[in-house]
């Protein structure tokens, strides 16, 4: 298996065809399969950031489309690894052992893929965006920021349309409690931190990896909790 840092391709598709990829997943996979939720939640994100583009809401859209392409190969390899029986990142493992569990619900494995793609992808995708225009991470901040607002905003829809009603507090309550302790926010944080610190270990390639694989093996830890089985 390639490193997680090893040097991405020269050349990235276009926002539009990841966008085109995800829409391919959605109607190939069923409505209910974990992984399928995510990708109907990460294909509205993506689909946002698009029209965002046209729109010329970002101030460097080559920097923005840059971004997010590279952000979302970093989840297409992990579904392409799974789908070849190949071992995908640990922070995605779980999501594709339990994908199917009848005792885990829809708001758990939308949150268990966001939260493996922004623990851990997200550094990388920085890290990979830098490498392929040249430049340093604090030159993507502000896109990084515009991208992140709209991965906040949508962790709040996501709730809103995937937690239990009233009728269902059975299931709820424990629900409510174990992803209350997990926010966007806080993981968009930590993954602007492990960029900065990656790209300053970037000639450090032992360190750095070493680095990648803890913060792989933590992000899919947290995974594991937020699977968790609850109740029928």
């Amino acid at each position: 298996m390639a490193s997680p840092l090893a040097r991405p391709a020269a050349s990235a598709p276009s926002v539009d065809a990841v966008v085109a990829r995800m829409r391919a997943l959605d109607a190939a996979l069923p409505a209910r399969d974990g992984v399928a939720v995510f990708n109907r939640v990460y294909l509205t994100v993506t689909e946002e950031v698009g029209r965002r583009l046209t729109a010329g809401e970002f101030p460097d859209p080559r920097a923005a489309g840059t971004l997010g392409v590279r952000f979302a190969q970093r989840y297409l390899a992990a579904v392409d690894a799974a789908g070849e029986d190949r071992r995908p990142p640990a922070c995605w493992r779980p999501l594709f052992q339990l994908r199917r569990h009848p005792g885990v619900r829809p708001l758990q494995f939308a949150l268990a893929g966001v939260n493996a793609h922004i623990g851990h992808d997200l550094a990388l995708a920085v890290i990979d965006t830098c490498r392929t225009l040249g430049c340093e991470p604090a030159e993507l901040e502000d896109e990084f920021d515009r991208v992140g607002e709209l991965l906040v905003a949508l962790e709040e829809r996501v709730r809103e349309d995937l937690m239990p009603g009233p009728d269902l507090l059975q299931i709820a309550d424990p629900l409510t409690h174990l992803l209350g302790s997990w926010s966007l926010e806080r993981a968009r944080d930590a993954a602007w931190a492990a960029a900065r610190a990656l790209w300053a270990l970037r000639y450090c390639t032992g360190i750095a990896e070493e680095f990648t694989e803890r913060l792989d093996a933590a992000v899919g830890f947290a995974g594991r909790m937020l699977l968790t089985p609850l109740p029928g």
